[in-house]
């Protein structure tokens, strides 16, 4: 018999949840019967998969206060969890737009006059998704939903660090009896992972590159695709043209919403020397201006850190820094109100790429500030990275955009940062070691689940295969 996990609560530190990690024998019987499931979900077609989805999306609105609660249970915040539940409802609503174009199928003529080509596309049966802690319902249903669209039946592991909000999420799902067969939630840690990627057709993972190594290495032992969104040490650059009062404001949203647990997070800052005292004197002013949420949810902006060892993470990364000559200006400190760790945010100078708040992922409200001479040193220093997922370029736009096309990362935001949580419609792919696969933006997100069908018709009345006619 599998062990109970109990869950800590990130306001309190109390383990006040408990899941059940299904057994593999168990959990192996379920994606099998959720595999031949696929097969009535594919048949229902399109419309009827639209239907079943928006079926859910209402039973979720009928019961939104439970999943608001349990959400605030899992991650300690209010407005966040409020904008993730918007998010993913929106996100049902855009993808049931965008299906019908991106899925339909057409015949084409080909370079030789008598043979026709029918182009079809072929769900995978069964997805798997393993999703994280710091948006777990968002990033849980991310890959979903376009899955779900697709014809795809798909299981989903959510971190075993903020696993209440399933409990609602499963309850409006039992409304929808033809959604429930193919969409199942399991709860557990690495373990149901693993036994979890040996039993479906593709994996989809949000995490950490240790554990996104991992992920990619089981996967090609089952022969299976794996689409890896991993970490990020984003990078900001400001250059001498740009609006400090818009960058300062942009920058400190980047890097401390969520509390800065979020991949896209704006981690590292690189500013022209001649803007730099400038730059970081205003952005200490406005970080000044936030406060903690707490005692309660609605007291401030920043929220709880949702995973203990996290805390640890930042901390060290802070230790470290300051050991090797950072000055910090704000914040600074790991601190432990009523049970739950927090972390104000904080500006630090003097830094340089010796410390680890410039090279790892700190994945906390820290924003390290660091002087360039040139365009071309910023450019090298916001290279200097085994991530590229994401960046952000404060300058005149066309400065900005030529800077942009330098720097080694898929979605580059011009005079605003992570505007790739906003925008869906481009596609972009992780560099070096942020990720793997296709881009779960814009129509590749959807198209990803299918296997692509040439159908090759000979339309001619000869009796002979076309390579035996001399004509030809």
């Amino acid at each position: 018999m599998t062990k109970p996990i109990e869950v800590r609560n990130p306001r309190t530190g109390k383990f006040d949840y408990v899941i059940i990690p299904p057994p593999p024998r168990l959990l192996a019987q379920q994606c099998k019967r959720t595999r031949r499931a696929q097969v009535r979900w594919q048949q229902l077609g399109l419309e009827g998969r639209i239907e079943a989805l928006q079926q859910w999306k209402e039973a979720i609105l009928s019961g939104r206060d439970r999943l608001t609660e349990a959400l605030v249970n899992d991650t300690g915040r209010l407005s966040t969890s409020v904008l993730e539940i918007d998010s993913f409802l929106s996100s049902i609503d855009r993808w049931c737009k965008l299906a019908p174009e991106l899925l339909q199928e057409s015949a084409k003529n080909t370079a030789i006059p008598f043979i026709a080509l029918q182009q079809a596309s072929v769900p995978y049966p069964l997805v798997g998704v393993i999703s994280p802690w710091n948006f777990p319902l968002l990033l849980s249903t991310i890959d979903t939903i376009p899955a779900l669209l697709a014809g795809c039946a798909v299981i989903v592991k959510p971190s075993e660090i903020a696993p209440r909000f399933v409990a609602p999420l499963t309850t409006a799902l039992n409304a929808v009896p033809k959604l429930r067969e193919v969409l199942t939630f399991v709860e557990g840690a690495g373990a149901t992972g693993s036994v979890l990627i040996e039993n479906v057709d593709l994996v989809c993972f949000t995490g950490s590159v240790a554990t996104g190594r991992k992920v990619a290495e089981a996967a090609a032992k089952q022969f299976i695709p794996a689409f890896l969104e991993l970490g990020g040490k984003d990078p900001a650059i400001i250059l001498e043209s740009a609006n400090l009062e818009l960058a300062t404001s942009a920058i400190l949203w980047g890097s401390v919403v969520n509390t800065g647990q979020s991949c896209l997070s704006i981690e590292r800052i690189y500013v022209a020397e001649s803007i730099f005292e400038k730059f970081y004197h205003q952005l200490v002013a406005k970080a000044y201006r936030l406060q903690l949420a707490y005692p309660t949810v609605e007291s401030g902006e920043i929220g709880p850190i949702i995973a203990e060892r996290q805390a640890a993470i930042i901390s060290d990364h802070l230790l470290d820094a300051v050991e090797k000559g950072a000055v910090i200006h704000c914040g600074g400190v790991i601190e432990d109100l009523g049970g739950g760790w927090w972390c104000r945010p904080t500006v630090l100078t003097q830094v340089n790429h010796s410390m680890k708040l410039m090279t790892e992922e700190t994945f906390g409200p820290i924003m390290p500030v660091m002087p360039f001479s040139t365009v071309e040193e910023a450019v090298s220093l916001a290279n200097d990275s085994i991530y590229g997922l994401s960046a952000a370029v404060f300058a005149s736009e066309a400065e900005a955009l030529e800077v942009a096309h330098q720097i080694d990362a898929g979605a580059i935001s011009i005079n605003d940062a992570a505007l790739t949580a906003l925008m869906h419609e481009g596609e972009k792919n992780a560099f070096k070691f942020s990720g793997l696969g296709g881009s779960r933006m814009g129509a590749a997100a959807l198209k990803r689940f299918m296997r692509k069908k040439a159908i090759l018709i000979k339309t001619n009345a000869t009796n002979d295969p076309w390579w035996f006619d001399n004509e030809a």
